[in-house]
């Protein structure tokens, strides 16, 4: 909104420098940031005077006896707000990638608000039909999928070159194409085009088959990473540090992509009009840090599946749509291993359990919960249950293990930057 006035005053004092990519991304980090702080107080005093809370958890299950009891929740509706807010001041509304960005953050909002709103008024542990979330994510998948396919402003240079000339920089770029080309780590030359999975099918088909299977990859990633971020919501400032760190990842990764100076530097795929994701993802880590002013331990709210949903998705879009998805298992580390705690903690329960024998691999699931149960809750409620990897005996307190896990998740942003290189 404020990109086209700015941009309409033309050469009206300080009029250019809003439209500045540099100078719109810190902007909406800022403002993200206060709306959230702001907003958040407002909200979490509105929730308790209307007394919608959820009891999440007693302190009699927890070993170092936190209750929290009473605590609101919904609180992505901050997130959502605060980012919506920032970009629909300092976004490029024409572009098609903000777009995306925005459609992915109402229509996960939409889903993670039914699934809350379902949990805490009608009192239903169990939330939305686990097939409509998935139909949810579906859609989006097929709405981005089909967007980057057939949109005609989608497209990608797969090389850039650059070099002064008395004192010009020429750019020197390979044709405006539609591609199923992305990025993927630790390769010499790092495309890999989906299409060339399919050479058997002859050039013209090769091709459709190529765009087939990744509008599919992108419902998979979304579906994935939103599920992932969801499962990472446990703790006080989990999920919120966590996001934060990989949408600063982000911000880098979309830089680079929209910037034909760094594309060239990289040797990575050029995408005109990505840069305006660097807008969008600066709101994004603004309202995740202020949301974190009242997420940090003890909670005064958590973000339910109306944040978690959402901020999986987000990052879940903004990589597939700079053709970084493949980057995505080291960047959200974090999330993979949750995930697959659960999935492989549920299958071997479930396969020991018919052999009559009760056995955990984790004493409890997502595996952050792990590093916080003790033996002997597990053996109280199931006395003869086996546990593969007990742990240390001694319990570790929830601040310290979202300190771990956001440590964790630092290196491995900073290890999804240098896969550019290390090569």
């Amino acid at each position: 909104m404020l990109y086209e006035l700015f941009n309409h005053l033309g050469d009206f004092p300080g009029a250019r420098l809003m439209t500045y990519i540099s100078v719109r991304a810190i902007v909406a980090n800022v403002l993200a940031l206060l709306v959230s702080i702001y907003f958040g107080r407002y909200f979490i005093n509105l929730l308790k005077r209307k007394h919608i809370s959820e009891t999440q958890r007693d302190e009699k299950l927890d070993p170092f006896n936190v209750a929290k009891k009473g605590v609101p929740t919904m609180g992505g509706i901050v997130i959502i707000a605060s980012i919506l807010l920032p970009c629909l001041f300092m976004g490029r509304l024409t572009n098609v990638y903000m777009l995306l960005m925005l459609i992915t953050t109402v229509l996960l909002g939409s889903l993670g608000f039914a699934d809350d709103y379902i949990k805490t008024f009608k009192k239903n542990k169990d939330g939305l039909n686990g097939w409509i979330k998935i139909a949810g994510q579906v859609t989006l998948g097929l709405i981005v999928g089909l967007t980057l396919r057939y949109s005609p402003v989608t497209v990608m240079n797969e090389r850039v070159e650059t070099r002064i000339e008395n004192n010009i920089t020429v750019v020197e770029k390979t044709p405006d194409v539609k591609s199923t080309r992305t990025t993927i780590p630790f390769v010499k030359n790092h495309n890999c085009n989906y299409a060339n999975m399919f050479r058997f099918l002859g050039e013209e088909n090769q091709y459709r088959a190529g765009w087939i299977f990744f509008v599919i990859l992108t419902i998979l990633v979304v579906a994935a990473v939103s599920n992932g971020a969801n499962l990472n919501d446990g703790m006080d400032g989990m999920c919120a540090g966590n996001s934060a760190i990989i949408g600063a990842a982000l911000i880098i990764l979309a830089y680079i992509s929209g910037n034909v100076i760094f594309a060239d530097y990289f040797d990575i795929m050029y995408i005109p009009g990505s840069e305006e994701l660097v807008v969008y993802m600066s709101a994004f880590v603004g309202a995740l840090v202020g949301f974190l002013w009242w997420n940090g331990f003890p909670a005064q709210i958590f973000m339910g599946d109306t944040g978690s949903l959402t901020v999986g998705g987000i990052i879940a879009v903004c990589a597939i749509i700079i053709h970084k998805e493949l980057l995505l298992p080291i960047l959200c580390g974090v999330f993979l291993m949750e995930s697959v705690s659960v999935i492989f903690q549920t299958q071997v329960y479930k396969l020991m359990k018919k052999k009559g024998r009760h056995f955990r691999v984790w004493k409890r699931t997502p595996l952050h919960d792990h590093f916080r149960t003790s033996v002997d809750q597990v053996l109280t409620n199931d006395p003869t249950c086996g546990i593969l990897f007990k742990g240390q005996h001694d319990l570790h307190h929830e601040v310290k293990i979202v300190l771990r896990f956001c440590i964790i998740t630092l290196i491995l942003a900073a290890l999804t930057i240098l896969t550019l290189k290390i090569r």
